[in-house]
């Protein structure tokens, strides 16, 4: 399951079935990766509100956490092998972890890893100004300060994003060069996976920039796969598992 952070939109089937190509592309052949959605919440009309607005700091991904761990475990009980996360900022997916035993998967923290395997020293571009105080206090939660040397934001990221790309693409290679050059940052995590890499590829802008430039969904998927087929997942004694049905989530205390 590769699974969204929003209820499913459905005046959006023809970008979903772009969304779930390029999944498919980023897959090793016999892995079906299936594009899934949370539940409608209380509070997803919120949600949906200020990211129009782009206001969206670490409220917007609490408000969605309770349903995205309600889906991962249905995704367990119907036979799903691993959950990805969509979600660059992760949201859910530590909590998600106690209550499966099958892998679920936060690409921005693999991805943080892989790049420390490719370099010692890493930037990560954030899509506005008000996420890199956000980002810096996950990267924090994660250990991983040490080795994360900027945190910049492109700035071109609302609705017109898809009739933007070349600005994008523009201005992404510009901030990305800049931190190259400042920070010494020897590979470089684009989040936003909206933008990185549903609109624009990781791959055209390592091209442009000269360092590894990762792309967050292929790393998911892949790492998932690996975990699965190597028999791995989250360890049992720093993720506690909480046994909890689907149907918990709506049931009322009284």
């Amino acid at each position: 399951m590769f699974l969204s952070h929003l209820p499913e939109n459905p005046k959006a089937k023809e970008r979903y079935a772009k969304i779930q190509a390029q999944l498919d592309g980023y897959a090793a052949a016999g892995t079906q990766v299936e594009l899934c959605f949370p539940d409608d919440y209380p509070g997803a009309r919120l949600s949906l509100d200020l990211g129009a607005r782009n206001e969206v700091p670490g409220i917007y991904h609490v408000l969605q956490t309770p349903a995205i761990i309600r889906k991962i475990v249905w995704a367990e009980n119907n036979g799903y092998d691993a959950v990805v996360q969509s979600n660059t900022f992760d949201p859910g997916v530590e909590a998600a972890r106690q209550t499966v035993r099958i892998p679920v998967i936060g690409v921005f923290r693999t991805a943080l890893h892989m790049a420390m395997v490719l370099s010692h020293s890493i930037a990560i571009i954030v899509p506005l100004e008000e996420h890199i105080a956000y980002v810096w206090q996950i990267v924090h939660s994660y250990g991983m300060q040490g080795f994360v040397k900027d945190i910049a934001a492109v700035g071109l990221y609302d609705e017109t994003a898809e009739k933007r790309i070349d600005d994008i693409f523009a201005r992404a290679t510009e901030v990305m060069r800049a931190t190259i050059k400042t920070s010494g940052a020897g590979c470089i995590i684009p989040l936003g996976g909206a933008v990185f890499p549903t609109l624009v590829s990781p791959k055209d802008l390592e091209r442009e920039v000269g360092v590894p430039v990762l792309n967050t969904k292929a790393i998911g998927i892949r790492f998932a796969e690996m975990c699965v087929q190597l028999g791995m997942t989250q360890s049992a004694l720093n993720y506690p598992l909480a046994q909890l049905r689907y149907e918990d989530f709506t049931a009322f205390a009284r």
